[in-house]
């Protein structure tokens, strides 16, 4: 190859590039980013017409093959000195360089680097394991296919980031606390889990069966006790609502949990409440429920509802 070919060193070290970089240049072989679409002269034709075929198809050099085998190679200086020296119309097989560095198809991409920065040619045939022409290597090549497979790097971080931010994100405890006949924050907790369920994706049923458990429970606590307090632990799994209240307890648990009981005066049933669906509708629309009540002590209810369960909300 001649001195006209030669360029300055790719701007690539198979040393000291960022890890990235040099993981990539060590997995990726000199096969995946060369490029197989060959344009190849053969010794029968003359200097001139492998200047035509280098002219119209805008390359710098064209190899010289015979059966598939890499014969020869002819570049820019080559139809330059042809040109000068007055044999453009010789055989192409008396003038092509015979004396070629070639590299292998399943080489690690960083000898190709080490090539080219030792040698700062253009390209490099490539060659297979039987010695067939199978593709050519240009700094070009390089370069271009490292940005690709670079960016394809950056999008896998970016989503393997953005999946265990989710994942982080969807371990989460929430706390709301609410007070005897105050309605007008009645319905704060079950709005706001709503929201951050939406917020992580969750089934559109799961998030309704959460959201009547929880409103239920938390208009249980403003109607029936002095006030308490509404936790949700939300995790990848499962959704956990647990009301625990400081009200006067419940004297029956088995007739409370019946549709249609209740204990609400007519002020609360005037505002639309104290049908006695409450505890039942919790129960209905939970995987796991359980209650523990004391008279005098309050009432603590836990409903669980998983996220691979089938269960819906009728």
């Amino acid at each position: 190859m001649s001195e006209v070919e030669k360029l300055d060193d790719i701007p690539i070290s198979t040393v000291d590039s960022p890890s990235v970089v040099l993981e990539l240049i060590h997995q990726l072989k000199i096969k995946d980013v060369m490029t197989t679409s060959l344009l190849v002269g053969y010794k029968t034709q003359t200097m001139r017409q492998i200047q035509t075929m280098m002219r119209d198809n805008r390359v710098a050099g064209i190899p010289i093959t015979e059966d598939s085998k890499l014969v020869g190679l002819v570049s820019t200086e080559d139809i330059i000195n042809a040109l000068d020296r007055g044999y453009i119309d010789a055989p192409v097989e008396e003038k092509m360089v015979k004396d070629i560095i070639h590299l292998q198809d399943d080489m690690p991409l960083s000898f190709a680097i080490s090539y080219l920065n030792k040698y700062r040619f253009g390209r490099f045939p490539v060659l297979n394991k039987d010695h067939d022409l199978v593709g050519i290597l240009t700094s070009m090549d390089v370069i271009r296919n490292l940005l690709i497979e670079m960016n394809r790097e950056v999008q896998r971080l970016e989503k393997l980031q953005k999946t265990d931010e989710l994942v982080h994100s969807a371990f989460s405890e929430m706390e709301f606390t609410t007070a005897h006949y105050n309605f007008e924050l009645a319905g704060r907790a079950s709005t706001e889990i709503k929201k951050a369920l939406k917020q992580r994706n969750f089934d559109p049923k799961l998030i309704r069966r959460v959201a009547i458990a929880c409103y239920e429970l938390e208009i249980n606590q403003v109607v029936h006790s002095n006030g308490g307090v509404m936790r949700c632990s939300i995790l990848p799994d499962k959704v956990i609502i647990t009301a625990a209240d400081n009200g006067p307890g419940i004297a029956d648990v088995s007739q409370a949990l019946k549709e249609g009981y209740s204990t609400a005066n007519e002020y609360v049933r005037s505002l639309g409440f104290g049908a006695g669906m409450g505890l039942a509708n919790t129960k209905r629309v939970s995987d796991e429920f359980t209650i523990n009540s004391t008279l005098g002590k309050g009432t603590t209810v836990r409903s669980v509802v998983f996220v691979n369960s089938e269960k819906d909300e009728n």
